[in-house]
């Protein structure tokens, strides 16, 4: 799909951006250092999963928040133009997303291609991919949820703690308490309401690691299998990326500017 004006707009600027020149140069750096320092490719790309798993998130959702917030005027000068505002919120959406994940591609694919197997560097580079987009589209969800910016960045900020470290808590606690029941097909369903845990399991499927899933992703295994389970875990996931930019759309459509 060929970028219109706006969203080739937003993208090169954001491009310019030095907090995405320096995410750049740190995603370049941390994937070099994990992956030329470490002979095992495998306990390399697990190293990197966990930096991936953490910094892409937390750097895509607070730095397009902000971004969202700081563009209110540009986006108020669009609107008293004969522009649809679905097409100006899906262009920001659009420019937004396709320069992070080219951060992340510049930052980690690099690395990845030099040093990793095709196969499990294939798989971390969807999931990084993937994340960027996901969270990029909680953050425009967080930035027309409130007016404040600095409520707007802490709704954007809890929504990376929960889904970076509550939830496995939550599922964990679930998982003890209910252990004498045949939960196996809940627990399976409730793994993939967390979209950065399955990232995780996405990659560890294809590394094939069983003991490394965890809790949450044995079960995942063992209801819909390695190659069964990563299709499902990608379908979900793009449906992540999906409802919360529908919703915002639906609230900057009906948003009194």
């Amino acid at each position: 799909m060929i970028m219109n004006k706006i969203a080739r707009f937003i993208f090169f600027d954001i491009l310019k951006n030095k907090i995405i020149i320096f995410y750049t140069i740190l995603l370049f750096i941390l994937s070099w250092s994990v992956l030329g320092l470490e002979s095992n490719y495998t306990k390399a790309t697990l190293s990197l999963l966990n930096v991936v798993l953490l910094v892409v998130p937390l750097v895509s959702i607070i730095f397009s928040t902000i971004y969202v917030y700081n563009s209110s005027q540009f986006v108020e000068l669009l609107l008293s133009q004969p522009v649809p505002r679905t097409k100006v919120w899906f262009n920001i959406f659009l420019g937004l997303s396709s320069a992070l994940v080219l951060a992340f591609i510049i930052g980690c694919g690099v690395p990845i291609l030099l040093y990793s197997s095709i196969e499990t560097g294939f798989s971390l580079m969807i999931a990084g991919i993937l994340l960027s987009i996901i969270f990029t589209s909680f953050a425009m969800l967080s930035a027309i949820s409130s007016r404040d910016k600095a409520k707007g960045i802490g709704i954007s900020i809890f929504i990376w703690v929960f889904f970076a470290i509550i939830y496995d808590g939550i599922l964990l606690v679930l998982m003890f308490q209910f252990a004498d029941y045949p939960i196996e097909g809940i627990m399976a369903t409730l793994a993939g309401l967390n979209p950065v845990g399955l990232a995780r399991i996405f990659v560890l499927l294809q590394l094939n690691i069983s003991a490394m899933l965890g809790a949450s992703g044995a079960i995942f295994q063992q209801v819909f299998g390695s190659g069964g389970g990563m299709g499902i875990s990608i379908v979900v996931m793009l449906i992540w990326a999906i409802v919360p930019f529908v919703l915002s759309l639906i609230k900057f459509n009906k948003k009194d500017l």
